[in-house]
């Protein structure tokens, strides 16, 4: 339908894009959530602990029984028993995860997620594990969540976009990215303290941020394994390259009615 002469015509449109790798986390997230709700339901709060025990991140299983998946496991447990936990995960990864992967591609987005949410669990379960060492105990509390690798995520976001303005609810001004992401830290560092939700894990939120600022800081330690990661895949691939060139360098050339369009 043609607009009447003199009415400009406006289009509102609502991006909901989704990534390839934000999407398969999503999936596997969402569906891990959806069997431990049917283990709750059928098993009772029996199975549901029993699951958590094994798949949970438990410091008393990592550390003396070697349980060394759980600092993987964890990140795709969330609380049966509050859907805002999920929810709210998922909602800051598609949110920002899918900005990053459109800069880094799938595969690295993927590695960078893994690796600030392990290593997370890792910090998690070293400094549990200090009062242990002073003879009080191994910690049996599990931690389950994804919000290290999402607060790694936050933190990569706040470094490569830091100027990109956005909202932090129930705040109605705009703040940049690192502003925001400073005053989540700020809150996270003071919740280490006992101060707010003591359900929270504060400790994987700061390993999360701090794994994913050392990783992305020139000079440091996991910057420098980055790139000679990188290296190695280069020469590796060149390597491949070359070897291919030399073993077919004396063939004659195909002929025209092989080519393929």
């Amino acid at each position: 339908m043609a607009s009447r002469s003199g009415v400009k015509s406006y289009r509102v449109s609502f991006d909901f894009y989704i990534t390839p790798g934000v999407k398969i986390l999503l999936i596997a997230n969402f569906a891990i959530f959806i069997l431990e709700a049917f283990v709750d339901h059928f098993s009772g709060i029996a199975g549901y602990s029993w699951l958590l025990k094994w798949f949970g991140l438990v410091p008393a299983a990592v550390v003396p029984l070697f349980h060394l998946w759980q600092p993987f496991t964890y990140l795709f447990l969330h609380d049966v028993n509050n859907i805002f936990h999920i929810v709210m995960n998922m909602l800051m990864l598609w949110m920002f995860g899918r900005e990053l992967e459109m800069v880094w591609g799938r595969n690295r987005f993927l590695r960078y997620y893994f690796l600030t949410g392990v290593g997370a669990g890792l910090l998690n379960v070293a400094v549990k594990t200090v009062p242990a060492l002073l003879g009080h105990g191994f910690s049996y509390v599990p931690t389950i969540g994804a919000s290290g690798a999402i607060f790694g995520i936050l933190i990569a976001c706040a470094i490569l976009f830091p100027d990109r303005r956005v909202y932090l609810f129930p705040i109605p001004v705009a703040m940049s990215m690192r502003m925001v992401v400073a005053i989540m830290a700020a809150f996270t560092f003071l919740g280490t303290f006992g101060l707010g939700d003591d359900k929270v894990s504060h400790i994987c939120h700061l390993g999360g941020m701090l794994v994913g600022y050392l990783y992305l800081r020139r000079g440091s330690f996991l910057y420098s394994v980055r790139n000679s990661v990188s290296d190695w895949q280069y020469k590796r691939n060149r390597k491949r390259f070359d070897v291919y060139i030399n073993k077919h360098k004396n063939e004659p050339p195909s002929r025209p009615d092989r080519w393929i369009n």
